[in-house]
């Protein structure tokens, strides 16, 4: 499954995006916040391959997506949708440094949040953040995530589906 947005287009990781993949989720600035950084670009190509023939909606399973600039296809990021069987998604974005501050990380969530609530019926989407994560957390108040208590060190963020369907459909009134 591709998704194109006004910027970006997100499509399966493929065994060439290994070292981009590599580079984004070893930098520092991005693995700090993340709960799986590879050792090498062999780790980043075992973590694609693994995923392939995962389907959206496996239950317990999680669904990467490669996250392009739409023009360049250049992978600048992923992001991961993990299929709970009460209906329950957890959502997870990394991004390259080089990319954050543009409202990527935006566009992407909330195409999936379309497509999570309107396309496959879910109930609710979580996202759990590590609390140094200021930007995560202010991208998902934004989008309308309400705060939950901690867990395991993470803050808790929740959405139930009827608020994210009952929202204004015009972009930026999120």
């Amino acid at each position: 499954m591709e998704v194109v947005t006004a910027r970006l287009r997100l499509d399966a990781l493929r065994d060439g995006d290994a070292d981009a993949l590599f580079a984004c989720r070893s930098d520092p600035a991005v693995s700090r916040y993340q709960g799986w950084k590879p050792a090498s670009v062999a780790d980043a190509a075992k973590f694609i391959d693994a995923l392939q023939g995962v389907a959206p909606d496996t239950p317990d399973a999680w669904w990467q997506r490669a996250i392009r600039l739409r023009d360049s296809g250049e992978l600048i990021g992923d992001l991961g949708l993990h299929f709970a069987d009460d209906g329950t998604i957890e959502l997870g974005i990394s991004l390259a440094p080089a990319h954050q501050r543009r409202g990527y990380a935006r566009e992407v969530v909330e195409v999936m949040l379309d497509f999570v609530f309107g396309g496959l019926r879910k109930k609710r989407v979580i996202a759990r953040v590590d609390p140094r994560n200021f930007m995560c957390m202010r991208l998902l108040e934004g989008l309308g995530m309400h705060r939950r208590d901690a867990q395991a060190g993470n803050v808790v963020f929740e959405l139930p589906a009827s608020e994210w369907l009952a929202a204004p459909d015009e972009p930026g009134d999120r």
